[in-house]
């Protein structure tokens, strides 16, 4: 359209601008002939409307192809972008599944440590809903997490994963995984919390199962090693005790019997403290059975007057034993014979912190035991007014005994409990505590649950 509106305009240019432009439309007279412009105007400006409405025509259909053009591409451009958003809502649906399916509770923190993730798991622990958390401060939404904000902080800075376990003995075990994300993101840290309880406590029925079944190979050896120079003591000394009764020697016959009938006794306890061991190898069981305590207690105060006599000193019978059993005592599920053993340990313990006081008529050794119920635990006391543990024995009788100690040994290897603590928290899941002092004595207590 533009090329000849051009060439109009050059022509128009091109006349003699000193001419009269309309000299060929006058008569003689100098009249104009109006008819003869009309017509000639008419049929300039006719073609030049056909060639403008020819190009606006030409426009025009240029214009509705682009625009079908553009209207495809943008069906295509709207096709690819919901075909994209639902591959993407897609992966998220399940990546968020994944992440809700998990066993573990996954936290997410961004740089200022505020949650943007919290899985289905966090919520059943913690008892509180993403809608409810996510923003807030970690500390501030799960006050009680094993987390510090150092930890956290250190992860992000150093951004090493950073492994924590954490547990209590008997109760639970927990693994947290600490790991930054890619820090060109503002994603933060994410943090994993995973019971393994189950899997610990596994570990350590297995551990214990093997250590139980070496032990008892190896008491059994032992018993039977001990009971050969033990049967031949006991020959022996029946034999020196027929020949004494029968000889005259005096004055000095009842010395040599009083002195042949001690070693025969002390050959008596060796053969029960042997079958002692040979049981305590063989005690341990996979299922609890429901007992009742008492009388596990007055089996146990009967094996103890076996064991334990000092030839120089005291004798467990000669010990006031008092007993205090509370009336209608409900069973309990327990392992019987490792019940047994603790209190045997715990008589053991009290008997030779009796031996090393003097006593006279007015001040007799006694043992005191009591057997009740509170709410839902079943309480045991072992009380005597041997001689007092120090503080740093008390601290020190529940924990092992290894070889390479690096501080002073405060509690002989012989007065420890931490095997009778250990069949309490551990396989009773139970509490061991103990008291001791000059005015009221030493006191053993065990929690022990009902159910």
């Amino acid at each position: 359209m533009k090329h000849p509106l051009a060439l109009v305009a050059l022509a128009c240019l091109s006349c003699n601008t000193y001419a009269d432009i309309f000299s060929v439309f006058r008569e003689a007279d100098g009249s104009t002939k109006w008819q003869y412009v009309a017509n000639t105007t008419a049929s300039i400006l006719i073609p030049t409307l056909v060639i403008v409405l020819v190009f606006m025509v030409r426009a025009h259909w240029r214009a509705v192809r682009s625009n079908r053009a553009l209207t495809d591409i943008k069906a295509t451009l709207e096709d690819r972008v919901a075909h994209r958003t639902a591959e993407l809502q897609e992966r998220e649906a399940y990546i968020t599944s994944i992440v809700n399916s998990m066993p573990v509770m996954l936290i997410g923190l961004n740089q200022q440590l505020q949650i943007t993730q919290w899985n289905k798991k966090a919520e059943e622990v913690t008892g509180r809903p993403l809608k409810d958390v996510v923003g807030k401060n970690l500390w501030e939404a799960y006050s009680s997490i094993t987390l510090t904000e150092a930890q956290v902080l250190s992860v992000l800075e150093s951004g090493e994963t950073m492994i924590i376990k954490h547990a209590q003995p008997g109760q639970y075990s927990f693994d947290i995984t600490l790991y930054p994300l890619d820090k060109q993101d503002d994603t933060g840290i994410v943090i994993l919390i995973s019971d393994v309880t189950k899997q610990v406590n596994a570990e350590n029925k297995l551990a214990e199962r093997d250590k139980v079944s070496a032990m008892g190979e190896l008491a059994s050896a032992m018993v039977y090693d001990i009971s050969l120079p033990i049967n031949s003591i006991f020959a022996r000394v029946s034999s020196a005790r027929q020949e004494l009764e029968a000889a005259d020697l005096g004055e000095v016959k009842g010395f040599l019997l009083s002195e042949v009938e001690a070693v025969r006794q002390s050959a008596q306890q060796a053969t029960a403290i042997a079958q002692n061991l040979l049981e305590l190898a063989s005690s341990h069981r996979e299922t609890k059975q429901l007992e009742a305590v008492p009388p596990i207690m007055d089996h146990s105060i009967e094996l103890a007057s076996q064991l334990f006599k000092d030839a120089d000193g005291l004798a467990f019978k000669q010990i006031n034993i008092r007993r205090n059993y509370a009336a209608n005592l409900p069973n309990i599920p327990c392992f019987p014979a490792e019940l047994a053993q603790v209190f045997v340990r715990l008589m053991r313990n009290a008997f030779y912190a009796l031996n090393a006081k003097s006593w006279d008529d007015n001040n007799k050794p006694w043992i005191n035991i009591e057997i009740g119920e509170f709410y839902d635990s079943l309480w045991i006391k072992l009380a005597h007014n041997g001689k007092c543990l120090s503080e740093d024995e008390q601290l020190d009788i529940f924990q092992p005994f290894f070889a390479m100690n690096s501080h002073p040994e405060t509690c002989p290897v012989e007065q420890r409990l931490s095997y009778s603590y250990f069949i309490i928290t551990h396989h009773h899941r139970g509490q061991m505590a103990v008291t001791s002092d000059e005015q009221n004595g030493t006191c053993f207590n065990i929690q022990l649950a009902l159910g």
